[in-house]
């Protein structure tokens, strides 16, 4: 067992991202199928353990303390970025996302409880393969499998709860590229005249360059630490009651009443750039841990048929992006973003979806919209509607009852 303390994790990290980058660079496949470059990287060091592990018996324990905090960062920064305003402008779209999103949930859950009764399986374990761990990642199917376990008597619902979310979060992060890569074909790439201005927004376009000063550096880092401070606080304040929502969500909460409330006061206006350089190696540095930690060999261990329902669920996220969510967003280059975004979230987290449409906006331009919308629909409004969903489908006597 070789064990890496946090500076050692944070060193594997980093080359991670270095290492996803150069793979990118020098494959045009990745390039082609816009591939995010901490899902490459990621991915391959959790193949090398992999093979280490079964070849040599060498195992590789990380440090994973910071990796939450990097998660909360993230949201932090989305709810900073988060402006009313803005908002307001593309309220009708993120209304019409959020429909498509909802729906989602249905086929996913429709899915997974029709193909595990067809296998012979609890009817539970095609929910908790469905939106419960897909849409509602890691956090979510902790919650829930809990409850599966302690009150309707499921075995192992823990296990198979992180064991699909992890599949999902790998898929979610190597479909979201092919399916814009296809979708593209039907659009033009997007020229100057796309946005007002070519200025990227939020995450938009990682790598462009953004003038910023030490001194409002300091301020978007002490606005991401107090709506760290006050989203742990406010999420274990509401623990427990009906409205107990998950930490990120918490947090992604307070950055937005921070954000509007101290410019609708005159006292602070929010330094965009800043909060999107955060947010970007934030989001980097979190999706890296995540994927070089994988156990690659619990996946390998899921049994035939849950692995046949994660295969025929990423099949119909993909197709679900490319039938429904491209042509009911436009069916235009905002449309192919926002596809991909959605097969992010949709089978993994919102940082796998930026990862995706950052993958496509820096290949083929930016696209405010997208940006916009998944960011607050994938991060905030997904886990009420997922709430309100699952308990539909738990209240269907051959489910549930």
């Amino acid at each position: 067992m070789i064990q890496l303390d946090f500076y050692g994790t944070l060193v594997a990290a980093s080359l991670v991202l270095l290492i996803g980058r150069m793979v990118v660079a020098r494959t045009s496949l990745l390039r082609t199928f816009n591939i995010p470059e901490p899902v490459v990287g990621g991915l391959l060091v959790a193949i090398i353990l992999l093979v280490l592990r079964q070849s040599m018996g060498v195992q590789v324990q990380f440090d994973l303390a910071i990796q939450t905090p990097l998660m909360l960062a993230f949201f932090a920064s989305i709810g900073l970025s988060a402006d009313f305003a803005r908002l307001k402008t593309g309220g009708k779209m993120v209304g019409r996302f959020l429909l498509i999103v909802a729906g989602l949930l249905v086929v996913q859950n429709t899915l997974g409880i029709s193909l595990a009764m067809l296998m012979g399986l609890d009817p539970l374990m095609g929910l908790l393969a469905g939106s419960i761990t897909l849409s509602g990642g890691h956090g979510t199917g902790a919650a829930w499998s809990a409850v599966f376990q302690n009150k309707y008597g499921l075995a192992s619902a823990t296990e198979l709860a992180v064991a699909t979310a992890t599949f999902g979060l790998v898929l979610g992060g190597l479909i979201g590229g092919p399916v814009a890569n296809l979708l593209m074909r039907k659009v033009k790439a997007p020229g100057a005249e796309h946005n007002a201005d070519d200025e990227p927004q939020g995450f938009e376009q990682p790598d462009h360059v953004r003038l910023i000063t030490q001194f409002s550096f300091i301020e978007t880092l002490a606005l991401i630490a107090v709506s760290l401070l006050g989203g742990t606080a406010l999420g274990a304040l509401i623990k427990g009651t009906p409205f107990e929502l998950p930490t990120f969500v918490c947090v992604l909460f307070i950055g937005v009443i921070l954000r509007n409330g101290l410019e609708m006061m005159g006292v602070h206006k929010v330094f965009e750039r800043e909060v999107s350089l955060v947010g970007n190696v934030s989001l980097s540095l979190f999706l890296a841990m995540a994927l070089m930690s994988l156990k690659l060999w619990d996946l390998a261990a899921l049994a035939l048929p849950i692995f046949v329902l994660l295969i025929a669920q990423a099949t119909a996220m993909g197709l679900y992006a490319y039938f429904i969510t491209f042509r009911m967003m436009g069916k235009n280059y905002d449309a192919v973003v926002l596809a991909a975004g959605h097969c992010g979230f949709g089978l993994g987290a919102t940082p796998t979806a930026i990862a995706n449409m950052q993958a496509v906006t820096q290949r083929f331009g930016p696209s405010h919209l997208a940006f916009l919308v998944v960011p607050m629909v994938g991060a905030f409004f997904i886990d009420i509607i997922n709430a309100i969903t699952i308990k539909l489908f738990l209240a269907l006597p051959f489910v549930g009852g």
